[in-house]
């Protein structure tokens, strides 16, 4: 039985913020991503890291996802390739699934229905998925995946489930100034229609449950005129 752990992933999306917001999704599930903006670029970067699943985007500045899909099946008949298209029509679908993809995503769509059909087809083809950190921790903060609680100086803190997500996104990105829109595409959802002020009201409340002084806080910083950072611990 084969157990080697299968989980690089080639990501080709010529839009950098879509691009930028799926990769942060797919590391935060134990995925390692490797990023191309061109079909030019996507075969070289196959050709190099042999990755195990190809998220690939249709709509290419240099060519299309079609054509790259057919060169990849040539190189590798096994590997495994997702299509990512803004078009919804049915033909678009029949024709990427006739030329050998395993499956097929139309924008907009959640990023975690991204990640739930990869591991779906893993799952399928029985690979072993790499799982995600067991623990996130940061000074004094401790984040445990595995009982979902958070802490502070071993302290159990309570928490809101979407509180626990933005934190989570906060320690998986340290250092990392996120806009208000990035935490409410990570921690609601793309799909989610709502005023983008929610993002201050759970800092605040965040701040009230891990920083010494909320009114002058430590570890989530304000960028201001785009969002907020964590700072890492030394």
């Amino acid at each position: 039985m084969d157990t080697h752990i299968r989980n690089q992933i080639l990501l080709v999306e010529d839009d950098d913020n879509i691009r930028r917001f799926i990769t942060i999704h797919l590391t935060s599930n134990g995925f390692v991503v490797n990023e191309a903006a061109l079909g030019a670029e996507a075969l070289l970067s196959f050709e190099l890291s042999r990755p195990d699943i190809v998220v690939l985007d249709i709509m290419l500045p240099d060519t299309d996802g079609f054509e790259i899909c057919r060169k990849l099946r040539e190189k590798d008949p096994a590997i495994i390739i997702v299509f990512l298209t803004a078009r919804g029509q049915d033909l678009d679908k029949i024709k990427g699934l006739e030329i050998g993809a395993d499956d097929y995503i139309v924008k907009p769509f959640n990023p975690l229905e991204l990640v739930a059909r990869i591991k779906a087809i893993l799952r399928r083809t029985n690979i072993a998925i790499q799982p995600p950190r067991i623990v996130l921790q940061s000074g004094p903060i401790r984040m445990d995946l595995n009982s979902n609680q958070l802490f502070k100086h071993d302290v159990c803190i309570e928490f809101t489930p979407k509180e626990f997500l933005m934190m989570r996104t906060f320690l998986e990105h340290p250092n990392t100034a996120l806009s208000r829109n990035e935490l409410l595409n990570l921690v609601w959802g793309e799909d989610y229609i709502g005023d983008p002020k929610t993002v201050d009201v759970h800092v605040r409340k965040l701040r009230e449950k891990i920083e010494d002084d909320s009114s002058n806080p430590y570890w989530i910083e304000t960028v201001w005129g785009l969002g907020y950072r964590w700072r890492k611990d030394g």
